[in-house]
């Protein structure tokens, strides 16, 4: 067998970068050095549209690389940047960014639980045993949509139980909503944004697909969820404002590709590990087994693109986890919230790890680079024919 050095070093990575004074690139690690691909293809979305990009990237010649892997992700730490050398960004563009909810049975009762204490942290411990007693069920064990799970929600519903989240939990439909406007998600090492005005929150480390505008899956890459667990828990029609705020998406490092030694059964079966290291000395470790998930993730695709719904561009899709932190940081029972400075840290031994640092969207820096300013960028370097089709070698 390989050693695990070289096996990172045959996976088939992509993703983009900020080149000052240019803009975007598209680029591909090879051997741990990273190459400028723009020139054969200018997005991401492209790239994915070919029937078989890992044998398309296998394909075109590679120039000199741009630096070292490791040179990126250090210079993409704000605090530690060298805006004259270039940085990673998210590892995609055009695509529509869409999340399931309610995933997984763990999560299932801790939203639930926010609904019940309306958003306060200080009456979780108390809703969360009572449900655990009413609920008598091991709900890991139902299967959405099942007779099962419809007995189950008849019982439910004659106690007085029922929620909006037990019926995108255990129910036929899943919970699909837009977590980000396409080009709004930050990548490794940027901050991420809390609103300023929750009081209860947390990270959602997440497995995130690639999906091409047919539907099919072609690869996989890490991303943090941001949730407010208040908004939402105040109420379900408040999840726009709970989950789209500016720098409220992280996707990344890199997007990593299906190809002989990477597939869906690979993310099956991933564990993610969750670190919040924050400046008061508070430390939070956790882990989301995929194992666990309720739906799969081939369903998921398929309730998110079929005919009642296209994505011209593609999509990615945060799947759901497991984590959702108890553990308390400040005053007793009232959990664990974000501070500024947090640094959330999300892991996995086939994407890499995903780092980036807390403050609140007012201060994040704001999104400005939107679709008006690629087409402007990439008209300037001659790439919009290649932004929509990968051109051939």
């Amino acid at each position: 067998m390989a050693p695990q050095r070289q096996r990172v070093w045959d996976w088939q990575l992509v993703g983009r970068v900020w080149l000052p004074e240019q803009g975007p690139a598209v680029v591909l690690v090879k051997a741990g050095a990273v190459h400028d691909i723009s020139t054969y293809v200018a997005t991401v979305s492209a790239l994915l549209e070919e029937a078989d990009p890992v044998a398309y990237l296998r394909a075109i010649p590679l120039a000199e690389p741009l630096a070292e892997l490791t040179q990126l992700l250090a210079n993409s730490d704000p605090v530690r940047r060298d805006p004259r050398q270039p940085w990673l960004l998210a590892p995609i563009d055009l695509q529509a960014v869409k999340a399931a909810g309610v995933t997984f049975a763990a999560s299932l009762l801790e939203r639930v639980v926010e609904e019940q204490a309306k958003g306060d942290p200080a009456k979780a411990d108390a809703v969360r045993a009572n449900l655990v007693k009413r609920i008598g069920a091991d709900l890991s064990q139902i299967v959405p949509g099942s007779a099962q799970a419809e007995a189950l929600r008849k019982v439910l519903m004659e106690q007085g139980l029922w929620s909006q989240y037990l019926e995108v939990g255990i129910g036929p439909d899943a919970e699909v909503f837009t977590k980000a406007q396409p080009l709004s998600a930050v990548g490794h090492g940027a901050d991420i944004g809390i609103h300023p005005d929750s009081s209860w929150n947390n990270p959602e480390p997440e497995v995130v697909l690639a999906v091409s505008s047919d539907g099919s899956i072609k690869g996989a890459m890490l991303g943090n969820d941001v949730n407010l667990r208040d908004f939402e828990g105040r109420s379900a029609l408040l999840l726009s404002k709970a989950k789209d705020n500016n720098a409220s998406t992280a996707l990344g490092p890199l997007l990593r590709l299906f190809d002989e030694s990477f597939n869906l059964d690979d993310v099956r079966n991933a564990e993610v590990d969750l670190m919040v290291e924050g400046e008061d000395g508070f430390i939070l470790a956790g882990r989301s087994s995929m194992r666990q998930i309720s739906r799969d993730p081939e369903d998921l695709v398929e309730q998110t693109l079929n005919e009642n719904h296209q994505y011209p561009d593609g999509l990615v899709l945060f799947l759901g986890t497991l984590f959702a932190p108890k553990q308390d940081r400040d005053q007793p029972g009232n959990g664990f919230t974000h501070k500024r400075g947090d640094v959330v840290s999300i892991s996995n031994a086939q994407l890499g790890t995903l780092s980036n640092r807390v403050t609140t969207s007012n201060l994040a820096p704001q999104w400005e680079f939107g679709l008006r300013s690629l087409i402007d960028s990439l008209g300037r370097r001659g790439l919009l024919e290649v932004a929509t089709t990968a051109r051939q070698s």
